[in-house]
């Protein structure tokens, strides 16, 4: 499966990503703001959990964000724990290059991801969360359509004090009553 904008593709995930996606998920600063856990992996971790992406979890779909021009790896975007049933899932997204952080490939990804989830896989509500203390993704978010559900009051602890997990999801037809209107 391949998805592209004009500044990037999403291609998904392979054993040649093991590497980089495993200095990302090692970085305090990449994962600071997206993991509960700050914890270090060990490669064989890494290389366990990318095999199991590789061998078609039918519960989640990995991709590899590329910078389209350069073709460098900048991050990775995922829908997870997809409900085929109730036609839910969760989505997740890091830039783990720093230098691509605050230019907008996000927000892209994002936006990829999301027509894939309600477009081709005819989901009806994609959910997240998210911290926070992590404004600018909460921006992003609400931009795209994302609404507060709730929040888990001071559930992660980070730079010495105690912080909230915010629940936000968007449905089906809010995402495409908003493409309508654009």
């Amino acid at each position: 499966m391949l998805f592209q904008t004009k500044r990037i593709i999403l291609r998904k995930m392979t054993a040649q990503d093991t590497e980089i996606y495993h200095k990302w998920r090692n970085d305090i600063d990449v994962m600071q703001t997206t993991s509960p856990l700050l914890d270090v992996y060990r490669i064989e971790e890494t290389e366990e959990f990318v095999n199991q992406i590789i061998l078609g979890s039918c519960s989640s779909k990995c991709y590899i964000i590329l910078e389209k021009q350069s073709k460098k790896p900048i991050g990775i975007t995922s829908l997870i724990n997809i409900d085929p049933k109730n036609r839910n899932a969760e989505c997740i997204i890091d830039i783990g290059e720093k230098e691509a952080w605050g230019k907008g490939y996000g927000s892209e990804a994002m936006k990829l991801l999301l027509d894939y989830g309600f477009l081709e896989m005819n989901l009806h509500r994609i959910s997240l969360r998210v911290f926070s203390f992590n404004s600018r993704a909460i921006k992003l978010y609400e931009k795209l359509g994302f609404q507060q559900e709730g929040r888990s009051r001071e559930a992660i602890f980070r730079d010495g004090a105690w912080h909230d997990i915010i629940h936000m999801a968007i449905l089906q037809s809010a995402y495409i009553e908003q493409m309508r209107e654009k």
